[in-house]
């Protein structure tokens, strides 16, 4: 059965403070909605400064995510035994505070039942870096620190830090630790994770990096696996006539998707980049599709993304999109 999945960045151009709060209980709701049909994982994400209102905490936002859902395929939804999980992908490693972070992380284990997954990344976009005050070219070494002192901190023992001695409390609930992987489209990402021993999650189809992976947990002698994401992961909206969605919504999407070009330099691999400059373009390329229910089922896709708030969309016609997938598409997944 594929995994089914519901995305939110909470992008909102212009808006104001008031219609971005709306939105985001929108989302908790939706989240909610979700957990009780039997979706597999709500994915947020992480970008600063953005003038269309990115998410820029995507653990705050996990928190929520957790706190609004049971995880269990609730009563009144499809009872598959599963249980929802929240995943962060990816987090801005070196932009973090390693302490605190590995604080954060432990409570939101504990509070979730260990349904939250943490990838974690270095990011592309110099000028966050710069707005936070962090050194790019360290980013690497950075990002090292942040990753062996999360597996330390969790120990819940004392280790050295950055020359002190210091213990982080409380302990997560999940053992050996919440899970934790390493994201990213370059060898020094997979080389990283696999010194570590962690999961490795390539930002696109990559084969050649997964072998590379394997290769270097052979070298360090570790354990570790790939989540590889499949050849196709487009973003998927649901309508009973795309037609009418494309020409009245298409500008959303299309605005995400430059937005989300115009950060990444030539060399960054994603699974969801688009080089679309048009709407017409946008529709053709694949990247954001707009679907009937039978063309959802009929696409044969391993993740089945859902971007029910993409660019801004109106709130209505994002609840529109989520009830035609819960109520039209899952039941069918299922057959």
């Amino acid at each position: 059965m594929p995994v089914t999945v519901v995305r939110f960045n909470l992008v909102a151009p212009g808006a104001s403070p008031a219609e971005l709060g709306a939105r985001y209980r929108t989302a908790l709701e939706m989240a909610a909605y979700a957990d009780e049909h039997g979706i597999s994982t709500v994915q947020t994400e992480e970008h600063h400064g953005a003038e269309n209102n990115w998410l820029p905490s995507p653990f705050a936002f996990a928190g929520a995510v957790l706190g609004a859902t049971r995880g269990n395929g609730a009563a009144g939804g499809r009872e598959k035994g599963g249980r929802l999980t929240v995943t962060v992908s990816a987090a801005i490693g070196p932009l973090h505070d390693p302490l605190r972070l590995a604080e954060d992380i432990a409570v939101l284990d504990l509070l979730g039942g260990g349904r939250l997954v943490t990838v974690a990344g270095i990011g592309y976009r110099p000028g966050e870096y710069a707005r936070a005050g962090v050194d790019w070219k360290r980013r690497g070494r950075l990002q090292d620190e942040l990753l062996e002192t999360l597996l330390k901190a969790w120990t819940g023992e004392e280790f050295p830090y950055r020359g002190r001695t210091v213990r982080v409390t409380p302990r997560p609930c999940t053992e050996p630790h919440p899970l934790l992987l390493v994201g990213g489209s370059s060898r020094a990402a997979a080389r990283r994770a696999a010194r570590l021993g962690l999961p490795f999650f390539p930002s696109a189809h990559l084969p050649e990096l997964e072998a590379y992976y394997k290769e270097r947990l052979v070298e360090y002698g570790t354990e570790g696996w790939v989540l590889m994401p499949p050849a196709e992961t487009p973003l998927l909206h649901l309508a009973e006539d795309p037609d009418r969605a494309w020409a009245e919504y298409g500008g959303h999407f299309l605005h995400e998707a430059r937005t989300y070009a115009s950060w990444q330099s030539a060399d960054i691999r994603s699974a969801v980049r688009s080089a679309a400059t048009t709407v017409e373009e946008l529709r053709a390329e694949g990247v954001y599709r707009i679907l009937t229910p039978q063309e959802c089922l009929a696409q044969g896709l391993d993740n089945l993304v859902l971007h029910p708030l993409a660019g801004g969309m109106p709130v209505e016609e994002g609840w529109r999109s989520l009830r035609l997938f819960c109520e039209d598409v899952l039941p069918r997944l299922d057959g």
